[in-house]
């Protein structure tokens, strides 16, 4: 049976990685267009959107979203969703209507096609870089100025230890919320690792429960207050996943 699972499995991670390199390959022309200017981002970000739900759709994903608070089509935010999966990337896209920005790590500029189309849709840091930070964070002031939202996964990246719950958060997110004045919006994957971890042999098709917290209003802190938001956020996520698991 093992056996069995396994040959099932690698079909269908085979599958995944051949799905994006060919659905890329063939929207590439219009895609290098519309990434071509910066105010045409918006119509990226639909491409995005679309591209990214039939992605979960061929894989045999069905997000389910749970929102304790809806979000404005108007209105700026951040988004903050914690980070256990390749696909949460694929997750957070078919889930908003909003244009956002990802704030992503500047390395994955390296993969052949992939990495031209990242470097000019999301901003770029190296978070062992003070310079890049910087760098991030007045890129990212530009596009909240433009009416943008943008996402961050607090965490920086997906632990290395699967058995962690939720890795520690780093300041950024909720030092440009505080910044702009926008609110956090707290996000739970549920699923993701248990759907499609980093660990080869694993998975399966089914539900991607998502679950968006009441937000986090900014208005009347300053950036000494930082890391109370964060906490904030921080709290209602593991919280969440701790609850779930012991279901």
């Amino acid at each position: 049976m093992k056996i069995i699972r396994n040959t099932f499995i690698l079909i269908w991670r085979i599958w995944f990685f051949f799905w994006l390199i060919c659905t890329i390959i063939l929207v590439l022309p219009m895609l290098v267009i519309v990434i071509s200017k910066e105010s045409w981002y918006p119509i990226f970000f639909k491409i995005a959107h679309y591209w990214s739900k039939t992605t979960l759709l061929v894989m045999g994903f069905s997000p389910k979203v749970y929102a304790e608070e809806n979000i404005s089509r108007d209105k700026s935010y951040m988004f903050s969703p914690n980070h256990t999966s390749m696909i949460d990337i694929f997750l957070m896209l078919a889930i908003t209507k909003n244009p956002f920005v990802f704030i992503g790590k500047k390395e994955l500029v390296n993969i052949p096609v992939f990495g031209y189309i990242y470097k000019r849709t999301c901003i770029l840091v190296d978070r062992n870089d003070v310079e890049s930070k910087r760098s991030a964070f007045i890129e990212a002031q530009k596009r909240l100025h433009k009416g943008l939202s943008v996402c961050i996964f607090p965490e920086g990246k997906v632990p290395d230890d699967e058995s962690i719950i939720l890795d520690i958060f780093q300041k950024g997110a909720f030092r440009l919320a505080i910044e702009f004045n926008i609110p956090v919006v707290p996000i739970t994957f549920y699923d993701c690792k248990k759907r499609f971890s980093y660990t080869f042999f694993s998975g399966s098709p089914g539900v991607l429960r998502v679950k968006t917290h009441q937000f986090l209003q900014t208005s009347g802190l300053s950036q000494k207050d930082k890391n109370e938001l964060k906490n904030k956020a921080y709290q209602l996520i593991y919280s969440d996943l701790v609850t779930d698991m012991e279901k």
